[in-house]
């Protein structure tokens, strides 16, 4: 069962097949998910999504979906991830490119960090990211994350890893 979380302006939820949509314009935006292997076909949007609800099943814990409260719009998906074969789970979020640069992913991310202190008992909430997404690691920042190691990935680059602090 993937719990739902409400913040003031976001009801983070379970995916599901209703969100096609909203993966395929995501990965079909070359700026938006440039840091996320993208861009990506319909159907290649189709299988991020089933990786990301089977997530759940297999580790407990995923990413949610990002609908407005007001009016129940997508605007993204959060969570927390740990594919097989990386050192580190991580948090994680992809904003659509309409819903950028309004807080939600911020808004987001404190609902996820709480969740893995909380809910699954962490003594570390973590994540990382390329250096050159400067985006990513400034709302890491805002989230108070600080660097704690930099390590080498399967995909050949070497990231930073941040520790975010139980908000």
């Amino acid at each position: 069962m993937i719990p739902t979380i409400e913040t003031d302006r976001l009801i983070l939820r379970a995916p599901c097949e209703g969100d096609a949509s909203a993966y395929a314009a995501f990965y079909a935006d070359a700026e938006a998910s440039a840091f996320y292997g993208g861009p990506l076909l319909e159907h290649d949007a189709w299988g991020m999504m089933a990786r990301d609800i089977g997530h759940w099943s297999l580790r407990g814990y995923g990413i949610w979906i990002m609908e407005r409260r007001d009016t129940g719009a997508v605007v993204g998906g959060c969570g927390l991830m740990w594919p097989t074969g990386w050192p580190r789970p991580e948090l994680t979020w992809w904003i659509l490119p309409d819903a950028r640069r309004m807080g939600f992913a911020k808004e987001a991310s404190r609902g996820a960090i709480a969740f893995g202190y909380d809910r699954l008992g962490w003594d570390i909430v973590q994540t990382h990211m390329k250096d050159d997404n400067l985006a990513a690691r400034a709302l890491t920042q805002s989230l108070g994350g600080t660097v704690i190691a930099r390590e080498p990935f399967p995909d050949g680059l070497d990231r930073d890893i941040f520790t975010l602090p139980r908000l």
